[in-house]
């Protein structure tokens, strides 16, 4: 089971989640960006209507409506612009992710927040994370799914530590923490995806952020008290 893409921005601050890009003195213009973004948005179709393999860069720049000579100003290759999509959708579900934490809030009920806009943001691309989970089988993008996962953990430990040094999450070692949260959302996010869990999306999303408080609130009262906290209505 794959849970390597549900990467999350449990700070909101700026985080590095990869390489600097090298500066090879491009400077694309508004039109040049939209283009970029139509090759990555038909690229996206394709791969999930037929697989990555299956996929030619010939039928990407025709499902985008672009010149193909436009693919290679962009993208060194096929695999190039697999990565990037990649990393394009982390990026999209951090912002989502960030969008609904309170910075104000107890780190408890910040890691509440993230999780239920996990599990909304996955269900809203399901066939993106498929796909990912389908590729993942010959290893081929192994490190740039193993990065989300890493990230992921580093950040959901970074508050989990927060909330035992306020008292308000149990005293456990804050990784092995971290990694029951990325397991609960990317299982959950999976089983639902594949029809095991045939529940609206908004229910299961307030079930996961439950089942994740319960499981790391140092004590019951605690865990009453961010639940009882109302949350603003999930966007995917």
């Amino acid at each position: 089971m794959l849970i390597d893409p549900a990467v999350k921005p449990w700070s909101t601050a700026p985080v590095v989640t990869g390489p600097v890009p090298v500066d090879d003195g491009r400077r694309f213009t508004v039109q040049g960006k939209e283009r970029k973004q139509q090759l990555l948005d038909g690229a996206a179709e394709l791969f999930a209507e037929r697989g990555y393999a299956d996929t030619r860069v010939i039928d990407i720049v025709q499902r985008a409506g672009v010149a193909k000579g436009l693919f290679y100003w962009y993208f060194e290759n096929k695999e190039a612009l697999f990565r990037e999509l990649v990393e394009h959708n982390r990026d999209r579900l951090r912002r989502a992710q960030a969008r609904a934490m309170d910075p104000g809030a107890e780190p408890l009920l910040r890691i509440r927040q993230a999780v239920e806009a996990s599990v909304a943001f996955m269900s809203s691309h399901a066939h993106f994370f498929a796909l990912l989970e389908v590729e993942n089988l010959d290893k081929q993008f192994a490190d740039v799914l193993r990065l989300g996962t890493e990230v992921h953990a580093a950040d959901v430990a970074a508050i989990v530590a927060e909330g035992i040094a306020d008292g308000s999450i149990r005293h456990e070692d804050p990784l092995l923490l971290a990694y029951g949260v990325v397991g609960a959302v990317g299982y959950y996010g999976h089983f639902h995806r594949t029809g095991r869990i045939d529940q609206p999306v908004a229910e299961l999303a307030a079930f996961v952020g439950r089942y994740v408080v319960c499981s790391l609130a140092a004590e019951e009262p605690i865990a009453r008290r961010v639940l009882a906290a109302q949350l603003a209505p999930l966007a995917g």
